[in-house]
């Protein structure tokens, strides 16, 4: 198909700091974070009782009602992220060819949560309390599955579940479709609602969150020298990915580039990253590679930065192989919004596209004493005022995978 390239031309987003592209810019800008007490359920009992949550949403908004009522929280949020990057990218669906517009997500649960709930009506009432929904709402690919009919595209359509990197993988599984000529714009992100006792609770077992429950704002705190675990959210975001030639067609502003992507498998553990961290940095070579970019044209990492004991130290390990000592700029966001896994490396591209369009490097939230073992270049505090060429964002998830995206500013 000749030498397709893809941009950014759209963000939609359902986060705990904001909602829609502005709103989560104004929200890393104004770095508060929205970790608080867990009041959905009652957190009795577990170690971790903290969470960041949206507030605010209400899919009547972004669909009508019939719409909302067969879906549930998970493929609604994901629904309306991707109203959100149509409408930011000006894109009517009514008026685009179906055919050649393509869906890609990524979810670590999928509706795991409703089926939670679900399950806690069948235990009570029988099968006849239990929602006729149900069984079309739990699988992962109901996100995008319902974002098609939402918005009548007949085009690709795919959910991946590669845990916390599965948003990630949907973005650059949009790449390499577009440079194929398999559409012409792919709307790619990710959405998790897992916010749910047994859901939440399973994590915890794993003694991965952090049970700073007396000052949840400061309890994630990637590559901070007493991070003691992540902080677990909810969101959904959405980037439309559009072949360069038709935006510029339609007369498009354009975000970004999205010019690369890496992934690879550590095959070492479930649940813990490979030490060594030999695999993650091949990912994040591939992506430079298959963006033809140099090191030194790197301006800005978004790091995972999951805040969790081990993941940090070993990304840290990552970014000093691939780019040593010399001082690329790093910052980890997830103190902001916590960790909504699936739907993180979704989040964490658009902010990524944001601060290349608007030349501004966020700090790392809650980063008071940095591991000795940090990055060379971790911007604390207060964001950084820079107009880099490229950036990159890492995501790592369970099972050993590795992500990583490329962007350049145009």
């Amino acid at each position: 198909m000749g030498n397709r390239r893809a941009v950014v031309t759209g963000i939609g987003c359902v986060t705990p700091i904001g909602i829609g592209a502005e709103e989560l810019w104004a929200g890393v800008k104004r770095g508060k974070s929205a970790v608080k007490r867990i009041d959905r359920f009652e957190s009795g009992g577990l170690r971790s009782q903290i969470a960041a949550q949206v507030e605010r949403f209400d899919p009547l908004q972004y669909m009508d009602k019939k719409r909302a009522h067969r879906m549930d929280r998970y493929s609604q949020l994901a629904v309306a992220a991707g109203s959100m990057a149509l409408a930011h990218a000006g894109i009517k669906p009514e008026e685009a060819d179906a055919e050649r517009a393509g869906i890609l997500m990524g979810s670590a649960l999928g509706g795991i949560a409703y089926a939670e709930e679900q399950c806690g009506q069948f235990l009570v009432g029988g099968y006849r309390s239990v929602s006729p929904t149900l069984g079309f709402s739990v699988f992962g690919g109901a996100a995008s599955c319902n974002m098609a009919m939402a918005f009548g595209f007949t085009g690709l359509n795919e959910t991946n579940a590669m845990s916390c990197a599965s948003g990630a993988v949907a973005i650059g599984r949009a790449l390499a479709a577009i440079r194929r000529g398999e559409a012409d714009f792919i709307l790619a992100g990710g959405s998790e609602a897992p916010l749910a006792p047994l859901s939440f609770g399973a994590f915890d077992m794993l003694r991965a969150m952090s049970t700073r429950n007396e000052a949840p704002e400061q309890a994630s705190r990637p590559f901070d020298k007493n991070r003691d675990g992540f902080v677990m959210g909810e969101g959904s975001a959405v980037l439309l990915i559009e072949e360069e030639s038709h935006a510029r067609a339609r007369g498009a502003r354009i975000i970004a580039e999205l010019s690369g992507f890496g992934i690879s498998n550590d095959a070492y553990h479930m649940s813990a990253p490979l030490p060594s961290g030999t695999q993650a940095a091949r990912a994040l070579r591939q992506a430079l590679r298959d963006a033809d970019l140099s090191e030194d044209e790197v301006g800005y990492i978004n790091a995972h930065g999951s805040s969790t004991p081990l993941n940090d130290v070993t990304e840290s390990k990552v970014i000093r192989a691939v780019f040593g000592d010399r001082p690329v700029a790093v910052s980890g966001t997830k103190g902001l919004y916590g960790h909504p896994l699936g739907a993180s490396g979704a989040i964490e591209a658009a902010i990524t596209c944001l601060s290349l369009q608007e030349g501004w490097l966020p700090p790392t939230s809650n980063l008071e004493n940095p591991d000795p073992l940090s990055p060379v270049d971790l911007i604390a505090r207060a964001g950084r005022d820079a107009r880099t060429a490229a950036a990159v964002s890492n995501s790592y998830g369970f099972g050993g995978i590795n992500a990583s995206l490329a962007f350049r500013r145009v």
